[in-house]
């Protein structure tokens, strides 16, 4: 498990459920792994109580199961839930891209266009860890563009399922597009296409629905089993 490191005036808490959903969107800690408060907080520097309650936060999202007197789990990837999640970014991140379309300032397109640079570069030289990491702060870019920055750290803290699947993605898909994608993206943005924006922020974060056969079949050991 990666422990990065504390932040000033973080408390335990928050450190430990900011370190243990770090390590399951990456997936250093894999769907189906079962995990222990008592370890979990020796790792970290702990004492259990935090991590414990740390476990119990993500529970409620459905990322970690509890089993009272057997430890924990890390949760199989839900279809499901990652349908939900993707349906609550893609409601706000379609409007996002409307407002940005004619809010943004030139300065700002500057900043989105050498992020892509970026991106680009990140995705020749197959590094993987980097590409998400400029993926993200694309994105929130486009929150901070519209003046919605708390509306992006609260919808963050519900799109773990989704996160984690993007990251089995860059493992299993070869021909990868999100960052082809953010190149249109930025393009309508830059000639206030409103709707074409929308459009494409839709398909970009629906890329999943094509490309789940294919992941399964890379990593079937992850997946909840169909009903």
């Amino acid at each position: 498990m990666h422990i990065s490191e504390r932040f000033a005036r973080e408390t335990g808490k928050e450190f430990a459920l900011r370190v243990i959903t770090d390590n399951i969107v990456h997936l250093d800690l894999k769907p189906g792994t079962m995990v222990s408060a008592n370890e979990l907080a020796v790792e970290m520097g702990l004492s259990r109580t935090p991590v414990r309650e740390a476990l119990n936060e993500l529970s409620k999202t459905g990322i970690v199961e509890v089993f009272p007197q057997s430890g924990c789990r890390i949760a199989l990837v839900d279809i499901a839930m990652i349908e939900e999640s993707r349906f609550l970014r893609n409601t706000l991140e379609c409007a996002v891209v409307r407002e940005a379309c004619t809010t943004i300032k030139g300065e700002e397109l500057l900043q989105l266009k050498e992020n892509l640079k970026l991106q680009e570069f990140y995705l020749d030289n197959h590094m993987t860890d980097k590409l998400l990491e400029t993926d993200d702060e694309f994105h929130k870019m486009l929150f901070k563009i519209t003046e919605k920055l708390e509306i992006y750290d609260l919808m963050k803290t519900f799109l773990i399922h989704y996160d984690r699947l993007r990251n089995i993605t860059v493992i299993a898909v070869k021909d990868l597009k999100v960052v082809s994608d953010h190149v249109e993206l930025v393009d309508a943005i830059e000639h206030n296409n409103p709707d074409l924006a929308a459009q494409i922020m839709d398909k970009h974060l629906s890329r999943y629905k094509f490309d789940v056969e294919q992941i399964e079949q890379e990593c079937a050991e992850y997946f909840k089993p169909l009903d």
